[in-house]
């Protein structure tokens, strides 16, 4: 398809806000329900943002980088931009989905573009109970904490607790300990991208643990599911010669 109707989005700083009025002044602006892209403006953080408000629309975003990183926006240039969107690289992902169930009852859902992640919430470090497909295979890690984390989502946090870069195409999942005490060689494994995990908190009164799915979080859960959701797909525009596979092999080269 022709991607003609654009929605400018920006993060709420000058910077972006300036960016944007150029923007808008030249190609003009459309509400979301009625554009055939979005044109996200920020960083990062805000490309998350834009994402996880959007999942369910499936409208494709393009951002610009008017942040600091920018490992999910493309370069931010005024001029060409219906051409840059219409030869862009699509790239769809499915997020994670996290049921985290507190200790008070209940359960709570999210959805995770980045990472699921298990974090201990006083000095005590947490244990945790790991099973795949229901089938137990760690009986317990004694560590900060715990990421589960999708190939978009490996240079971000995972990649900062030593986890990891994963190929878009490589169908699978990094699960990655932070500051694992015991078993303490333990680094993690690589999950198929369809396993169910199971994360149980021993020791739950003593040792509380939150859990985060990018920016949902929920504190003093006793168990913790992730699965992929299928049923959702996020849908993102790359320029073709910076393309989000592109970007993820580059990463496993930088010195």
């Amino acid at each position: 398809m022709a991607f003609e109707r654009i929605s400018f989005k920006w993060a709420p700083t000058a910077v972006a806000e300036r960016a944007a009025g150029s923007l808008i002044s030249r190609y003009g602006d459309r509400a979301a329900e009625d554009a055939d892209v979005i044109v996200a403006l920020g960083g990062d953080g805000f490309m998350l943002s834009m994402l996880h408000q959007h999942l369910h629309k499936g409208i494709p975003i393009y951002g610009m980088n008017k942040g600091t990183i920018g490992f999910l926006m493309n370069e931010f240039q005024e001029e060409d931009l219906y051409d840059r969107i219409n030869a862009a690289t699509l790239a769809q992902i499915h997020p994670l989905r996290m049921v985290a169930e507190p200790e008070s009852g209940g359960a709570q859902e999210a959805l995770a573009i980045n990472e699921v992640s298990l974090l201990r919430q006083t000095r005590q470090a947490a244990k945790l109970r790991i099973s795949i497909d229901d089938r137990v295979r760690m009986e317990e890690l004694i560590c900060d904490g715990l990421l589960l984390s999708t190939p978009a989502g490996s240079t971000a946090y995972n990649l900062s607790a030593h986890g990891p870069i994963l190929p878009l195409r490589a169908g699978v999942l990094a699960l990655t300990p932070i500051s694992a005490f015991r078993p303490r060689r333990w680094r993690g494994a690589l999950l198929p991208k369809e396993a169910k995990v199971t994360f149980d908190v021993r020791e739950l009164y003593k040792r509380p643990v939150s859990a985060v799915a990018d920016t949902f979080e929920v504190r003093h859960v006793k168990r913790v599911t992730v699965s992929e959701a299928k049923d959702v797909t996020m849908r993102l525009l790359f320029d073709a010669e910076h393309s989000l596979e592109e970007r993820i092999l580059n990463e496993q080269f930088v010195p």
